[in-house]
């Protein structure tokens, strides 16, 4: 396995092959609301490779100067339980870190809760609606 972090379009595409796979063809999310406008040229992706496959991918954005906020985190079916997502997260924070950011926001599915507060994130709000799945801000100062 190897990891790249990027905003190269061979690196884009790979990120977003993952998040087709994972939100549109197994959750059923739809296209327009998966693909947004926060996926340009200058968003940078972490992507975990197999080989040349990638596997499991999270998309950066920084809010302000002390926030960021990793998104579209997604791990394909058969490389789940292994800790990529895990791996992803990490990376993405260490990122925001790098950028002096100190505080991570992340909007997660409900489902996803568990794994964010084994991660160190607290929940910070209601459940409400994303692209028409539950989802909760959960919060971690990095």
């Amino acid at each position: 396995m190897k990891t790249h972090i990027g905003k190269e379009k061979w690196n884009r595409a790979a990120a977003l092959y993952v998040r087709m796979q994972v939100f549109v063809m197994e959750r059923g999310i739809p296209l327009k609301e998966e693909f947004d406008l926060e996926d340009h040229d200058e968003t940078i992706y972490v992507v975990i490779y197999d080989g040349e496959k990638p596997v499991a991918t999270g998309r950066y954005k920084q809010i302000d100067s002390d926030t960021i906020r990793p998104g579209r985190i997604a791990v394909l079916k058969e490389y789940r339980k292994k800790g990529l997502g895990e791996a992803v997260v990490k990376e993405l924070e260490a990122l925001g870190k790098k950028q002096g950011c100190t505080t991570s926001v992340i909007h997660g599915e409900l489902s996803a809760v568990g794994f964010y507060e084994k991660l160190g994130y607290t929940k910070e709000s209601d459940v409400y609606y994303e692209d028409g799945v539950p989802c909760v801000t959960l919060n971690k100062q990095v």
